[in-house]
């Protein structure tokens, strides 16, 4: 057969991240080898699940890393904590670990929680270390499919911080950025603006750091085969 025909060869890692500026501070190693694919899937589940799925039999991945910004539940957690929920299989515990990574309980909500008082109330109903928008949604497809996964991702805001914007607010009903509300937001309250300049250079900073992990555990291929249900 010819080659242009043949399968394009799997990938060791697919790491999702919703936005772009999550996947910012990663520079990927040996591109050449397609040892490493990013995938921006867009904030929240049905995006998530759309892009996982239609990317896992064009990569077929190794494994599969859900990684981005998570708000912090646990008072313990500090903003720029890289967290982590891994498989066994994937043999990158101790690594992370060692990198100085926490183990935690995710929980994956339906939208961007804002302020100390709703991260309280989601720590009280569900006793999770952390919350973000997409993990549950791509794992639960990888297993699926029988991919090992993880979840790696960095505290943006810690529990005790509310956020600068109600980002809920200014996306649509899709989990996408309405730019025109958002536009509408800041000519109303101009005093925002100073504070999400501040946000931004906080996330830059916690970016940095997840991509610091990342970096380090992508240099390795899985220990897990995986890939046994993609077509």
């Amino acid at each position: 057969m010819p080659d242009s025909l043949s399968s394009p060869p799997s990938v060791d890692w697919l790491i999702c991240f919703a936005v772009k500026e999550e996947a910012a501070a990663l520079t990927l190693p040996h591109p050449e080898t397609r040892s490493v694919v990013t995938l921006l899937t867009g904030m929240g589940r049905d995006n998530a699940s759309r892009a996982i799925e239609q990317a896992l039999p064009i990569h077929k991945p190794k494994a599969v890393i859900s990684a981005g910004f998570a708000g912090g539940l646990n008072s313990q957690l500090r903003r720029g904590t890289v967290v982590f929920d891994s498989t066994d299989e994937l043999g990158i515990i101790e690594q992370l670990l060692g990198l100085g990574a926490i183990q935690a309980n995710f929980h994956c909500a339906k939208r961007v929680a804002v302020t100390t008082v709703e991260k309280s109330l989601i720590r009280d109903q569900t006793g999770a270390d952390v919350v973000e928008m997409e993990s549950s949604a791509i794992r639960a497809i990888c297993r699926q499919a029988n991919i090992p996964s993880s979840t790696i991702r960095v505290i943006s805001d810690a529990a005790d911080e509310d956020l600068p914007l109600d980002f809920n607010a200014v996306m649509t009903p899709d989990c996408r950025m309405h730019w025109g509300k958002f536009a509408g937001v800041l000519l109303r309250t101009p005093s925002l603006i100073g504070r999400l300049i501040e946000f931004q250079r906080h996330t830059k900073q916690a970016a940095r750091e997840l991509g610091r992990v990342l970096q380090e555990v992508v240099k390795q291929r899985p220990a897990a085969s995986g890939n046994q249900g993609v077509p």
